[in-house]
C-alpha cells in the first residue's frame, strides 16, 4: 500500500482570554499549528493577557513574570495532546521591539510552541537548539516569513 502523503489529523481548540484587534484568526492559527504537526495531535491554543501569562509563569515555571508562549505537553505517542499559552501584550511587545510584524512573530511562536509539543528543546543543549532553530526556520519558511533569528 502506497504511503498517504496526507497531514497528520489534528483537533485544534483556540481560545481568547483577551481581546484585540491584533489577536490571530482561528484559520492563521490552525494554519501555524498544522505547518509544525508532525503527528496526529489535539492542541488547545489559548492567547492570554499579562496577568494571566504571569501566573502560569509562576505556577509552571516558578518565574514571577510573563512569557510569550508557554507549551504544556502531556502525551507526544501515539498522539500529541498539549496546550499553548500566548500571552498577547508580551508577543506585541516584542515584535515593536525587534522591528518585526506581529503576524509574523506569532506565527514564530505558534510554530516554536508546536515543537515543544512534539518533544523538541532548544534548552537541553547547544545541538538541540540548533536542531530545532533549524526546524522553524523550515516550516517557518513554507508559511512564507522570514528567518525569525
Amino acid at each position: 500500500m502506497a504511503k498517504s502523503s496526507s497531514k497528520p489529523s489534528l483537533s485544534l481548540s483556540v481560545q481568547y482570554a483577551c481581546n484585540d484587534a491584533a489577536l490571530p484568526s482561528r484559520p492563521f492559527v490552525r494554519l501555524c499549528v498544522r505547518a509544525a504537526c508532525e503527528a496526529p495531535a489535539q492542541v488547545t491554543v489559548r492567547f492570554v493577557d499579562a496577568e494571566e501569562g504571569r501566573s502560569l509563569n509562576a505556577a509552571y515555571r516558578h518565574k514571577d513574570y510573563a512569557t510569550n508562549v508557554l507549551s504544556f505537553p502531556y502525551e507526544t505517542d501515539p498522539i500529541v495532546v498539549g496546550d499553548l499559552a500566548i500571552c498577547l501584550p508580551v508577543v506585541l511587545k516584542e515584535a515593536a521591539a525587534q522591528g518585526k510584524p506581529a503576524e509574523a512573530h506569532f506565527a514564530h511562536l505558534i510554530v516554536h510552541g508546536m515543537l515543544h509539543l512534539q518533544g523538541y528543546d532548544h534548552e537541553a543543549g547547544p545541538q538541540d537548539a540548533a536542531l530545532m532553530e533549524a526546524k522553524e526556520r523550515e516550516i517557518l519558511s513554507r508559511l512564507g516569513y522570514p528567518d525569525p533569528y
